[in-house]
């Protein structure tokens, strides 16, 4: 007997509810833990207004300005590697595809390297974020470029190019970090790893612009997105341009993994973990799982960075060393699971 997946209004308000209760409670845990009853009063007052009446100005300060921004790029950031790890599966029609798969971490570090490097310390954030994303979004041009065959994308090479970018890149930010000074390696290791310790509310708006309109232009084309799961030739019968479909999606992919590693670094597995989870709860279809996964990968990298500045307080953890540490035995799990994997072999 098979069973079936609750009706996908249910399952978004689900997720929805258990999503604003996670980020509640992790706004209200940290180095200085602050109680519910306050922490919801503090973040109702901010947002309609009110004087949040017996509530402590320090806590407030802590709340607001520090943890809600944290946590909400934490979302944010999940939610676009989700979408992207969703996508980029499909596009290249791997299942152990994520968005790393391009090159795009190895990209966007050397440029957050070259600008922890050389850039004057008054840019701060805004020019080490502008180049990370211009170094993510350069490695994803040259592998889209290297994966063409006869003016279409071929997945294997699309794949293969992706991975010889990434090595290339990699050995340019070694050699930087060579010649950086002890602050500066301390600094891009962090960035490597994955942080959303300096978020604040001036990141926020472009990151969420560009990581939200990107998922809804990404969930209306779910449809088009199953075709590929039916092979390039029945796509092709049924009227879709496989092959722009792919362009335009790679490029929307890229950009999803750009913005969120502009903002909050290189953070891995999310894309591998996440889309397996739910498409072995959902099923495979992308009108479902597309907007599952977003709600998904939020929560899970909500999570996560709680458990990044819990599990050694006051000291704190780049969330990458967590997200590999759950990621890489899901990743073996996958391998011995998938026997479609050894039969391309």
């Amino acid at each position: 007997m098979t069973r079936t997946a609750p009706p996908l209004p249910v399952l978004l308000l689900g997720l929805t509810l258990a999503l604003l209760a996670l980020m509640l409670v992790a706004v209200g845990i940290g180095s200085v833990s602050v109680p519910p009853d306050e922490t919801w009063r503090i973040v109702l007052a901010q947002l309609t207004g009110g004087s949040g009446t017996g509530t402590d100005p320090t806590h407030t300060q802590i709340i607001w300005d520090f943890r809600v921004p944290r946590v909400l790029l934490a979302a944010l950031a999940g939610t676009g590697l989700a979408v992207a790890g969703v996508v980029l599966q499909a596009v290249v029609a791997n299942p152990i595809a994520d968005p790393y798969v391009l090159g795009i971490s190895s990209g966007s570090a050397l440029g957050a390297v070259l600008a922890l490097s050389f850039l004057p310390l008054t840019v701060g954030w805004i020019g080490v974020s502008a180049a990370a994303f211009l170094g993510a979004m350069l490695s994803a041009a040259l592998a889209f470029l290297l994966g063409r065959r006869a003016g279409r994308i071929a997945p294997t090479r699309l794949v293969l190019s992706g991975v010889a970018i990434g090595y290339l890149f990699l050995a340019a930010t070694s050699f930087l970090q060579l010649r950086a000074t002890p602050g500066e390696l301390r600094s891009v290791m962090f960035w490597m790893l994955g942080s959303v310790a300096g978020a604040s509310w001036q990141q926020l708006p472009v990151a969420a612009t560009v990581i939200l309109a990107t998922t809804v232009v990404l969930v209306l084309l779910a449809r088009r997105l199953n075709t590929l799961l039916m092979g390039d030739e029945t796509a092709t019968a049924l009227g879709v341009d496989v092959h722009r479909l792919r362009a335009v999606l790679l490029v929307l992919s890229a950009l999803l993994t750009g913005t969120v590693i502009a903002v909050a670094g290189g953070i891995g597995f999310v894309g591998l973990v996440v889309p397996h989870l739910v498409r072995l709860s959902c099923g495979g279809d992308h009108r479902r799982l597309l907007p599952l996964a977003a709600l998904t990968g939020a929560a899970y990298l909500v999570a996560v960075d709680l458990l990044s500045r819990t599990v050694d307080r006051p000291n704190e953890l780049p969330i990458g060393i967590f997200t590999a540490f759950f990621g890489a035995p899901f990743f073996l799990w996958l391998l011995r699971r998938n026997t479609s994997l050894d039969a391309a072999a």
